[in-house]
This record gives C-alpha cells, sequence and structure tokens, in this order.
C-alpha cells in the first residue's frame, strides 16, 4: 500500500494500535508521534513566499481528502499536526495526508 496514492474514508472505530501506528510511522520519515495520538512534522523555507506557497498545497489537500490538519505558520517554517477526532486519535487517514504532504517537497 503506497500511502500517497490512497484517499481518505470516514473513520469510526478505535484508533490505531500502537503497533499499527509503528508500522505506518516507519513509512512517514521526518513524523513524529505526540502524546500517542497526533503526528507532527516540521517544514523549514528560505522565505515567507515559499512557505506560504507550502501552506496552500497543504490546504489543497485537505480540501481533496477531507482531512484537516493543525498548522503552525511563521516566516520560514510551517509545523504541520494531524489527528483523527472521530476516532480520538490516530489513523490511516493521518497518515495518508502526511505521505501527501511530504510529496510535495522535492
Amino acid at each position: 500500500m503506497v500511502l500517497k496514492e490512497q484517499h481518505c474514508q470516514p473513520q469510526q472505530g478505535p484508533a490505531l494500535d500502537p503497533a499499527q501506528t509503528g508500522a505506518l510511522l516507519a513509512q512517514a520519515p521526518g513524523w513524529t508521534v505526540v502524546a500517542g495520538s497526533t503526528i507532527e512534522r516540521e517544514f523549514s523555507f528560505p522565505d515567507f513566499h515559499r512557505t506560504m506557497a507550502f501552506v496552500n498545497a497543504v490546504a489543497w489537500i485537505a480540501h481533496v481528502q477531507d482531512h484537516h490538519p493543525e498548522l503552525r505558520v511563521s516566516y520560514t517554517r510551517c509545523t504541520v499536526r494531524y489527528t483523527t477526532h472521530s476516532v480520538n486519535g490516530l489513523s490511516i487517514n493521518d497518515f495518508i495526508c502526511a505521505a501527501q504532504v511530504d510529496a510535495l517537497l522535492p
């Protein structure tokens, strides 16, 4: 299963367990688990224009996938965080979107 080629589906039921999370995290280099229920990664850019271009591309992914991250944006950095509120933790959708965000970069 290539994560970046998947499409998010409505999630119900339990969140991913630690073994499932670990297996998916292995496919998402640079992402870390925060508090057991969120994945996050910080991206750096040379200037504000490129940071905002990245933010807009992430917004497009969120729109297409109907799965929305939390973003922290500054002049040359953007931190992206995913969690699935409907399962009160992590789901496959978080990792699908993380892989698609990673695919934005060379």
